[in-house]
C-alpha cells in the first residue's frame, strides 16, 4: 500500500507540469497560514488561481474532486483571502481550480482532469 502524503506529493508535481502546459504561470506551492494550505498558486493571464491538487490510486470510491467538499472550500477560501491580503492584490480577480490526479500501481498517471472554476466564493464565506 503505497503512503497518502507521498502519493499527493506526486500528485501536485505531475499538476504543476500539467498546468504549465497549459500556460499557467505557477507563483507558489504549498502556502500556508494559520487557517490552512493551498497546493499550488498560480496566474492564468491576469487571474490569480487558487487550486487544489486531489490525487488518488483509482476512482472506485468517486472522482477525487468529491473530497472537496463544502468545509474544504470554506477552507481553500479562508486561506485565499489571507494571500490575497497579505500580498495586498485586492484588485486582481481569483478563481478557485481543482485538479484531479489518478494514478495507476506503478506511479502511472492514468488521467489527469483541470476543473477550472470549480467553485466560487461569493462573500464572506458564503457560497
Amino acid at each position: 500500500m503505497r503512503d497518502n502524503k507521498r502519493l499527493g506529493g506526486i500528485g501536485e508535481k505531475v499538476a504543476i507540469e500539467y498546468l504549465k502546459k497549459q500556460g499557467y504561470h505557477i507563483i507558489e506551492t504549498n502556502f500556508k497560514c494559520k487557517q490552512g494550505e493551498i497546493d499550488i498558486i498560480a496566474a492564468d493571464d491576469d487571474i490569480i488561481v487558487f487550486i487544489e491538487v486531489k490525487t488518488r490510486s483509482s476512482d472506485v470510491y468517486g472522482q477525487p474532486s468529491e473530497a472537496v467538499n463544502y468545509y474544504k472550500q470554506r477552507k481553500i477560501v479562508q486561506v485565499a483571502l489571507t494571500y490575497l491580503a497579505k500580498r495586498n492584490l485586492f484588485n486582481w480577480m481569483s478563481r478557485f481550480d481543482v485538479v484531479e490526479v489518478i494514478m495507476e500501481q506503478t506511479d502511472k498517471i492514468a488521467n489527469i482532469n483541470l476543473i477550472k472554476n470549480a467553485f466560487e466564493y461569493s462573500g464572506k464565506y458564503g457560497y
